[in-house]
């Protein structure tokens, strides 16, 4: 069981791993100044093909869940990260963004029903300050709109990932499905806004192509799917902590692509981030009346009480061994 989870949580954490190399990817290979345009292209055509391959659609209630997950996930988080990237020095988005375990802790006690103990707390709080020796510089006076952008962008994934836990997904529905549900939705929610204030497309040479594929396939197609596996089986604070990874390989990649340096205070950062990242994974001894995850569909999972309960009576309550029969060889 245990070498089970682990596996879980270090191919889940291939999604933040794959996310820190979005910087250098976009500074190296695309077109300045078009963060709507590279987030449109991020998610629809990446929602599109998971969609092709999952051929399955939402139905009833799950046409309006995913258009809010999409939302939340993909079609606010994308712009207003790119947003804070643009008008934050330094790592300054990065340390903002690093707080997001705090923000599932405190909405998991909200809509979940999960209190946050002092080891979680505390822990966030060190992942944040770990992140913030990595990746911030300093400045001068910060933009506040870009704070806001950034305050705005991880909170706005922070509330997506509880109502992933929340919702689960259907019965015979996986991850695969429901990630595309989200990519697609929430890139048709980017284009119009894209089109309105950055104009028409910018002409794309091959290195500019190269770059969007890996976005588009690598970075969010596989990466998402991943990310959404993992929140349907680990709980939605241990995936979040998983969340400071990509500032880290983001500085990584930074050290050993671009040569940028690291200095003694980073190098401690990391460990001190890491760290944190590794306590998260930990599980509390949960009570008697804890709400239990049913794995489902987009590697999310339905919560439901731990009372007897016929198998696949509650929606997302899918059995374990029928989350990838939506997807032929496989799921998000």
């Amino acid at each position: 069981m245990a070498t089970n989870r682990f596996a879980l949580t270090a191919v889940t954490a291939l999604a933040p791993v794959s996310w820190g190399s979005t910087y250098a990817v976009t500074t190296e290979f695309l077109p300045a100044d078009r963060p709507l345009f590279t987030a449109a292209l991020r998610a629809l055509p990446a929602g599109l093909l998971l969609l092709a391959l999952a051929r399955v659609l939402p139905r009833g209630v799950w046409w309006g869940k995913a258009a809010v997950l999409g939302a939340l996930n993909i079609g606010a988080f994308f712009p207003l990260l790119f947003l804070s990237a643009y008008r934050l020095p330094g790592g300054m988005a990065a340390v903002v963004g690093s707080i997001g375990p705090l923000f599932v802790a405190g909405l998991s006690m909200l809509l979940l029903g999960d209190r946050p103990t002092l080891r979680t707390l505390l822990t966030g709080v060190a992942a944040a300050l770990g992140v913030s020796l990595v990746v911030l510089k300093a400045a001068g006076a910060l933009d506040p709109v870009g704070v806001l952008a950034a305050l705005a962008s991880t909170a706005s994934m922070s509330a997506g990932t509880v109502l992933t836990k929340r919702w689960g997904r259907p019965d015979r529905v996986g991850p695969l499905a429901l990630t595309a549900w989200q990519l697609t939705a929430g890139g048709l929610l980017i284009v119009p806004v894209a089109l309105a204030v950055e104009g028409a497309p910018p002409a794309l040479d091959g290195r500019a192509v190269g770059g969007y594929l890996y976005l588009a396939l690598a970075n969010t197609a596989v990466a998402y799917w991943l990310w959404f596996r993992g929140i349907g089986r680990l709980t939605a604070t241990q995936v979040t902590f998983l969340g400071p990874l990509s500032p880290l390989t983001a500085a990584v990649i930074g050290w050993a692509a671009l040569g940028q340096t690291l200095t003694p205070l980073q190098l401690a950062g990391t460990g001190l981030a890491f760290g944190a990242t590794v306590l998260g994974q930990l599980r509390t001894r949960e009570p008697a009346t804890a709400v239990a995850a049913a794995v489902t569909s987009r590697g999310e999972a339905a919560t439901v009480r731990q009372a007897p309960r016929p198998a696949g009576r509650a929606e997302g309550n899918a059995p374990q061994d029928t989350m990838d029969r939506s997807a032929p060889g496989s799921r998000r």
